[in-house]
């Protein structure tokens, strides 16, 4: 998997190497299927309400996630920086990086919730939101961004504790986090027992109430941490320093141009669809929620990568990294068809699983095989960009996503969709060729090595 010519020391045997990396891959999958079900249980809880209600949840999603930009883009840097200072064996740097990063969560989360409850109903608009259920996606979009102030400061923590390689730590909040989410959804939707019917509304609270779960096992995990691992109460500086925050911002900042591109980019593809009518976009949602749960498995290993790139370059070994990022790659190509397959075999029953709307069941056995390409694409795309951001490249994964989701997530869509006339299958076309894109140009780069070089 490395030339000769680039190995700077012992190499782990082959059965190390791929245990190694699906020792951290596996606790991140399950995280990350785990954050992707948080929406797509709320969607299934709440469809016994209608496509309507489909339509009112899944349209909150995008706009959501745009608002988190920031977070995400710093806690990708967080990661990045965490890892190299972990295989460089400066754990008090890696400590000072966490406190610093954390002061800038709260900052803007607080910037996040305030934006979103004042301009919640224009957002909502701007989403695509009918008139039929916009009522009810103003209300769930202003309760669930409440709870996401206390989301992403846990967020944050994690990205500290996977960039240790420490993923249990946030797979086991993040277990908490959906069974609570998963219980209060059943008493609060329908009002079991002796709580009040709030449908929409209840979801949205349930949701709520597991972010904040999830963020006090997050905090925990810091504030009374195992030996030798990052914590906040020894080591490291609360006040901001020159090189932390400039290595954090280095991958942060190509991060962020990559975020906005792809939240924007995401919001309006959603818009887009959202205007085709309410069936067609409530079919669209639970088709995301498919993709995405997908799409986790291998988000686990982009994870994994991410952080074994990182702390072989830490500890000056290139060629560990390039390992590393080639298992990864090829764990989540088997990952990616196999899931594929298994969506199309039980296409019927998993689309059961968020409607027994006979149109919405119809449209989705036919879009299904669209969204299984997309994954097998997909699956393999996440893990070579989150080598290339562990290595501190954010800037080029940044630059093809702001390219490609632009021009084909958006623009061939926004073609297919209405002047051709394909509807919603015009719109998965372009998905399709977006994920084409970026994973032939970040492969591209990956194979050239550039990335190896770069210091943080």
């Amino acid at each position: 998997m490395v030339a000769p010519s680039l190995i700077r020391g012992e190499l782990p045997s082959a059965k190390q190497a791929y245990g190694r990396c699906l020792s951290i891959a596996w606790p991140s999958a399950v995280e990350s299927v785990l954050v992707a079900l948080v929406s797509s249980v709320d969607t299934m809880m709440v469809s016994s309400l209608g496509p309507r209600a489909i339509s009112a949840v899944g349209v909150t999603g995008q706009p959501r996630m745009l608002m988190m930009a920031c977070i995400l883009s710093l806690n990708m840097g967080v990661t990045a920086v965490v890892a190299r200072r972990r295989g460089e064996g400066d754990m008090i740097g890696a400590s000072r990086t966490l406190k610093q990063s954390l002061i800038i969560s709260v900052l803007l989360g607080l910037i996040m919730v305030a934006i979103s409850c004042f301009l919640t109903e224009p957002i909502m608009r701007l989403a695509g939101a009918q008139d039929e259920y916009i009522a009810d996606s103003t209300t769930y979009f202003r309760i669930i961004m409440s709870g996401q102030f206390f989301a992403c400061i846990g967020m944050t923590i994690n990205a500290a504790q996977r960039g240790c390689g420490n993923t249990k730590v946030s797979m086991r909040s993040n277990v908490t986090a959906n069974i609570v989410n998963i219980i209060f959804n059943y008493f609060l939707i329908n009002g079991r027992w002796i709580f009040p019917r709030l449908e929409v509304v209840g979801a949205a609270i349930a949701t709520a109430i597991g972010s904040f779960v999830a963020f006090l096992m997050a905090l925990y995990s810091v504030v009374h941490p195992h030996k030798g691992d990052i914590n906040l109460v020894d080591g490291g500086k609360w006040s901001f320093d020159k090189k932390t925050l400039s290595s954090v911002c280095r991958v942060a900042g190509g991060a962020f141009t990559e975020q906005i591109s792809l939240r924007a980019g995401l919001f309006a593809f959603s818009s887009i669809i959202a205007r085709l009518g309410t069936i067609q976009f409530a079919t669209h949602q639970i088709s995301m929620s498919l993709s995405q749960l997908i799409f986790s498995f291998a988000d686990g290993l982009g994870v994994a990568s991410s952080s074994l790139v990182g702390q072989s370059l830490g500890m000056k070994r290139p060629d560990l990294s390039t390992i590393y990022g080639k298992i990864g790659q090829r764990c989540s190509m088997l990952i990616g068809i196999s899931l594929a397959a298994l969506l199309i075999v039980f296409r019927r029953q998993l689309y059961g699983l968020f409607s027994n709307d006979p149109h919405v069941i119809a449209l989705g056995m036919k879009l299904c095989y669209f969204v299984a390409v997309v994954c097998m694409i997909q699956t393999s795309q996440v893990v070579i960009s989150g080598c290339l951001r562990g290595a501190g490249d954010s800037r080029y994964v940044a630059l093809t996503s702001l390219l490609s989701i632009g021009t084909f997530r958006v623009g061939l869509s926004y073609l297919l969709c209405y002047p051709i006339g394909l509807g919603v299958y015009g719109a998965w076309i372009g998905f399709i060729v977006d994920q084409c894109t970026r994973l032939v140009l970040n492969y591209a780069r990956f194979h050239k090595g550039k990335w190896s070089k770069i210091e943080l």
